[in-house]
């Protein structure tokens, strides 16, 4: 009775094979991918053409082009200060939004001052790094392409999913990290 026991224990492990893993029925190919980089490229170049054409409309002002992909211009410069904000170093600093057609979304004062600690924190990213161009007391003005502001999905309130906006930023105080010191 005992063998018999152990027998149908040993048949039952054997038996007992592990979990088949499923197979897909219809193996995708990247199409849907490649698709989305195409409406992504697209939609990318149509807000640089409406950009671009609010840019050369405004004789005030002198744009530079940032590497990260936005434009921006200042509109309180401080020639006596020499440093930008560096990963680690905490800030200070006020911004609005607004639409490309200087709609306010958001004012200075419905956001308040905003404390940040640079790339340790999460910011939209053309604000991430539009900080890092400004010297304490620098007030600029950036236009951001969607990818660059809220991207696909919006902010879930007032902005909606790929929308450009601009932002007045001013920067108030740095409190540097002294490893950034060390890095100079």
């Amino acid at each position: 009775m005992r063998a018999l026991s152990i027998l149908m224990l040993a048949l039952a492990m054997v038996a007992c094979g592990g979990p088949e893993p499923r197979r897909p029925i219809k193996v995708k190919s990247g199409s849907f991918f490649k698709e989305s980089v195409e409406r992504n490229k697209l939609l990318l170049a149509k807000e640089e053409k409406i950009i671009q054409e609010i840019i050369s409309k405004d004789t005030l002002h002198e744009y530079a082009t940032s590497p990260n992909g936005f434009w921006y211009y200042y509109d309180v410069k401080n020639d006596t200060a020499q440093y930008t904000p560096k990963t680690d170093d905490q800030i200070l600093f006020s911004y609005n939004i607004r639409t490309l057609e200087n709609d306010t979304v958001y004012s200075m004062q419905d956001i308040g001052p905003t404390s940040y600690t640079i790339d340790k924190e999460q910011l939209f990213p053309g604000l991430q790094n539009a900080v890092k161009l400004l010297k304490v007391s620098e007030r600029a003005t950036f236009v951001f392409p969607s990818l660059q502001a809220y991207g696909y999905l919006g902010d879930g309130e007032a902005i909606g999913p790929r929308t450009p906006i601009k932002s007045t930023i001013e920067l108030h105080t740095i409190i540097i990290n002294q490893d950034s010191l060390n890095l100079k």
